[in-house]
């Protein structure tokens, strides 16, 4: 598996992350920052460049070639999947996760979400409230593709806000900021 090249739902997160990112800081200045599944790291470099300290910013991936690569551009990168590695808690939990259904000609991790496409989001989802600090968010993507019933089941443990929307020509694709 190589590693997870930013395409059209990556630069739709990293938009949203140099809106939000600033408006964070001006709350706190010492903002930890965690990307699960961080892929190339285009969201540790958003994240970065919007003002954290790299210091702050720590990421993870099932992929070991992600995990290698982000921690020679300088960044806290450890093998996990999701959560299973993390100890600490964080004030920004950021995913773009694997949504899409598994395919027959694709079974990766990085792209496929379990045999519906729901599966990683509703683990993620279980698991990240332990790993917030209190007033912490997590920035969460979605793709209309995906089926949204147990998803919907889970966020129903959280206070949500609506981030933004893109419109492709084969989905939508929407963030949401989720608090405990």
């Amino acid at each position: 598996m190589g590693i997870y090249q930013p395409a059209e739902d990556s630069y739709f997160l990293s938009e949203i992350l140099k809106n939000q990112i600033p408006k964070l800081l001006i709350q706190n200045p010492n903002l930890t920052f965690l990307e699960i599944g961080t892929g190339s790291g285009i969201q540790l470099e958003t994240a970065h460049n919007s003002g954290i300290k790299k210091e702050n910013i720590s990421s993870c991936d099932i992929n070991s070639a992600s995990v290698q690569h982000c921690n020679l551009l300088g960044y806290s990168c450890i093998h996990s999947d999701l959560f299973e590695n993390i100890k600490n808690k964080y004030d920004l939990i950021v995913f773009n996760p694997p949504y899409l259904p598994e395919h027959e000609l694709d079974k990766e991790k990085d792209t496929s979400g379990g045999k519906r496409g729901d599966e990683t989001i509703v683990r993620f989802l279980q698991q990240a409230k332990s790993h917030l600090n209190p007033d912490g968010k997590i920035f969460l993507l979605f793709s209309s593709r995906t089926p949204m019933e147990d998803i919907n089941k889970e966020i129903n443990n959280y206070k949500k806000k609506f981030l933004g929307n893109e419109r492709l020509f084969y989905e939508d694709l929407s963030i949401w900021e989720l608090r405990i």
